[in-house]
């Protein structure tokens, strides 16, 4: 914390800017060290000059400077970002520079831990920086700025305040049974422990849909050949991406693409028509088509409405079972010998929906049905809290299996030191989520993930 780090903090590559940061003790001696202006460096100003070597007098590039004093900076200490012309060559002799002059190169993620470390941002809402950065859609994007915003971080503490109110009261029961003070029924803390599991029961309902909007939800789409598979990729990616003729055995090979649906990342692999054939290479397309079954969040089954089902679709059906799956009845201007009734009997999990996707019709309800998927059901208002972060869950439901054991305890009416233990180990398991009562190894981890310069 008594170094001064560096890094460049835009992306690799040639651009219209690059920006070296500097963050620490020294940052401002440091820039004065290398940056040369006609006048003095203000507070917050940004600043034109020319960044050049001291030891030959050269100059590297022409720059704008600017020096933000801290605490009330992203780091909470003093603040040097030097924006260069976007040239690699230029951000390379300049990171040197701050470097050769009393710089230290920051490790991955050190900037924001810094800003951890500092007060700046709690845990949960530094690890959010890293979602905002790799965000695949809108509302990703927006989760994960609630995140950094703290909305996250404002549940979490009012659950630990509720807990810590509770343990106040136990303590209290403990240390000093025969003085005049109010006495904590087993009744009054069996309501107390049910409240406070079913907050934190409500946080952990929005985990499946978090994971899905922060990492993108998987849709395999499989069926027998010449059924439809690529024309669906086609209309959902809103272009000709898939070979669409009237060839069966066309797609080879899995063909996975990342497309927003209403604001939502989802990953579409079109996958090899399943089928028996002698063809070596359509074989191993068939094997991935499986493989991507398997892995898949979402199933997507299209069959030839014009045909009787066959017994490649029977045996998909069976690899199906009670899976939650859409199976597209398709090609319905050329018939309809496929009942949907009988395809909910034999898959009850799944929706059906009728449709012709060489005239885009039906692409409507497909997507109605994705985001279903993805939100449960659920109508979620702007300002509703999601968990999207996989240690959170992990956390989450360590406390909840805490209050259990603790509600269990209180039904059996165990003594009040022993239930004060589950009631502690879920009050810290909440502390870790927003970096309250956290370890460095935990901290290393998650800093560990972030890229350079941030």
């Amino acid at each position: 914390m008594f170094d001064t780090i560096t890094a460049i903090a835009t992306a690799y590559g040639e651009g219209g800017i690059g920006i070296v940061r500097i963050s620490g003790p020294e940052a401002r001696e440091i820039l004065g060290r290398i940056f040369l202006c006609e006048k003095d460096i203000v507070n917050r100003r940004m600043t034109f000059g020319r960044v050049f070597d001291p030891y030959s007098g050269k100059t590297v590039d022409e720059v704008l400077a600017v020096y933000m004093k801290g605490p009330g900076t992203y780091t909470g200490e003093d603040v040097v970002e030097i924006n260069c012309h976007g040239s690699m060559v230029s951000l390379r002799k300049t990171l040197a520079l701050v470097l050769k002059n009393g710089g230290r190169m920051a490790e991955p993620g050190e900037f924001t831990k810094r800003a951890f470390l500092n007060g700046r941002m709690d845990l949960s809402q530094a690890e959010a920086v890293i979602d905002v950065i790799k965000a695949k859609s809108d509302r990703s994007f927006d989760v994960a700025m609630s995140q950094l915003e703290g909305s996250l971080s404002v549940k979490i503490m009012e659950i630990r305040q509720s807990i810590l109110d509770l343990l106040v009261d136990v303590t209290v029961n403990i240390d000093y049974p025969d003085e005049d003070i109010e006495i904590l029924t087993y009744e009054k803390m069996q309501g107390s422990l049910h409240d406070i599991r079913e907050r934190v029961r409500k946080l952990l309902a929005t985990a499946d849909s978090g994971r899905m909007i922060r990492e993108g939800i998987r849709i395999a789409i499989i069926g027998k050949p010449n059924v439809g598979k690529s024309s669906l990729m086609n209309c959902l990616l809103r272009e000709s991406r898939a070979i669409v003729t009237e060839i069966p055995g066309t797609t080879r090979d899995t063909i996975e693409e990342l497309v927003s649906i209403r604001n939502l990342p989802v990953y579409l692999i079109d996958t090899a028509g399943i089928r028996e054939t002698d063809d070596t290479v359509e074989k191993i397309g068939i094997e991935k088509a499986k493989k991507a079954f398997n892995s898949a969040d979402f199933i997507i089954f299209i069959v030839d409405g014009s045909r009787n089902l066959g017994s490649e679709d029977e045996e998909i059906m069976d690899y199906i079972g009670e899976r939650k799956a859409l199976v597209l009845i398709n090609k319905q201007d050329k018939g309809s010998l496929i009942k949907a009734s009988y395809i909910k009997r034999r898959l009850p999990n799944s929706d059906v929906v009728e449709s012709i996707l060489s005239k885009g019709e039906g692409v409507e309800q497909i997507e109605d049905i994705i985001e279903g998927l993805v939100y449960g059901g659920q109508v979620l208002q702007e300002q509703s809290v999601m968990v999207n972060n996989v240690r959170h869950v992990e956390l989450l439901r360590q406390a909840e299996a805490a209050f259990s054991d603790a509600l269990r305890m209180t039904e059996m009416k165990e003594p009040l030191d022993i239930i004060e233990i589950d009631i502690r180990s879920a009050y810290d398991a909440l502390g870790e989520i927003i970096g309250e009562t956290v370890d460095d190894e935990i901290l290393n981890e998650v800093f560990s993930r972030f890229c350079l310069g941030k």
